[in-house]
């Protein structure tokens, strides 16, 4: 029976129904009824919700593990190459230092070279204004010479062609002249 049949029966009768308490026999084929889709549910649904939820749980909790597991290993990476980034700076620190000290070395010999070079230059200098002052001093004796005895014959009056005599002349004129003379540097 129906609700709508038991509510005309009931109304026949003369007995109202009650909206809260139903009549014991729509209670009990509602209880078999439950009964039955909750065993039939209990026993082919449930578990196959069951199941599904499981699978999802251990998809999760996989999916947990991989993440831990991948993080670990992004951290040990990460470690890893903070480690070799530090060697890295710590190699390149050293790498700088040896250039400047080897700039530095490379800067010395190249100061000791061309202080040698200079040295060999002014050296090579002295030597040829010692020579050139040696020559002229040779060519200013000849020409001083010749010039003395010409005016030595001319004053005394008698010749000064013997080259021993004149030699001597000449020698005595320049000690003269060099005795005389103030010293070089001295500013006189």
């Amino acid at each position: 029976m129906t609700g709508a049949a038991f509510t005309v029966l009931a109304a026949a009768e003369g007995e109202t129904p009650s909206i809260l308490l139903p009549n014991w026999p729509d209670l009990i084929w509602g209880g078999v009824v439950f009964l039955l889709i909750a065993w039939v549910f209990g026993k082919y649904a449930l578990p196959a919700l069951q199941k599904v939820l499981d699978e999802r749980a251990e998809l999760i909790e996989g999916g947990l593990a991989k993440a831990k597991t991948a993080q670990a290993e992004a951290d040990a990476r990460l470690a890893e190459y903070e480690e070799h980034l530090a060697e890295a700076r710590v190699e390149a620190a050293h790498i700088r230092e040896d250039a400047r000290g080897e700039a530095g070395q490379i800067l010395a010999e190249s100061r000791a070279r061309a202080a040698d070079d200079a040295a060999r230059a002014s050296a090579a200098a002295q030597r040829q204004i010692d020579a050139e002052r040696q020559q002229a001093a040779i060519s200013l004796r000849s020409d001083v010479g010749s010039l003395a005895t010409d005016l030595a014959s001319k004053i005394v009056g008698e010749s000064l062609e013997d080259e021993a005599r004149r030699s001597r002349v000449v020698d005595r004129f320049l000690d003269e002249l060099s005795a005389s003379a103030p010293a070089p540097g001295t500013g006189h």
